[in-house]
């Protein structure tokens, strides 16, 4: 297979899942697909020193985050929400986590969740929606939905369970708590 087709592939696998770990590490979703587009672009100039053997989703995310810290260092902590460098590797943990549940592929295991997230009660699916899609925080959504800033803490909470359970139920992991 030539380099161009397999980095194809892989770019094609795992864009969405280095997205969602950008847009959860930078809520600016405008600067998250910049960094996406340079990892891409980095990735694809350094694919020869990718070891075929290792996984492609840490690797890749792996540039991610180090073009993120370096965006970080470039606009400074004041004009942009970051996460640090312990909760980028927890992120990064739960991506390697989700990549070992059972299902083929990222979208399938997005179906996964899409479909759990219609079981949630609608402050909790809202909740969940504002503040993971369109990166709103917590005043932010209390004030759009209306109700009170520990009520959409409250939801995001328990929202996050049962996504949790319903996740573990529709993708188990076989030898994993």
């Amino acid at each position: 297979m030539q380099p161009r087709d397999l980095f194809e592939i892989l770019t094609r696998e795992h864009i969405d899942s280095v997205r969602a770990f950008l847009l959860a590490s930078l809520r600016d979703a405008v600067a998250a697909e910049d960094v996406l587009q340079e990892t891409f672009l980095v990735a694809w100039r350094i694919l020869d020193r990718y070891d075929r053997k290792l996984p492609f989703g840490p690797w890749v995310r792996g540039i991610a985050g180090k073009l993120l810290l370096n965006h970080r260092r470039r606009l400074g902590r004041s004009r942009v929400h970051f996460c640090d460098d312990e909760v980028l590797g927890r992120i990064d943990g739960g991506f390697r986590a989700v990549q070992q549940l059972k299902g083929d592929t990222f979208d399938e295991k997005l179906d996964a969740l899409r479909d759990c997230l219609q079981h949630l009660t609608g402050p909790q699916r809202d909740s969940i929606r504002l503040h993971y899609e369109h990166g709103m925080h917590c005043k932010e959504i209390a004030a759009r939905l209306g109700i009170g800033f520990e009520a959409v803490k409250k939801h995001l909470q328990r929202g996050r369970s049962m996504l949790h359970r319903c996740l573990q139920s529709k993708l188990p992991q076989e030898g994993v708590a």
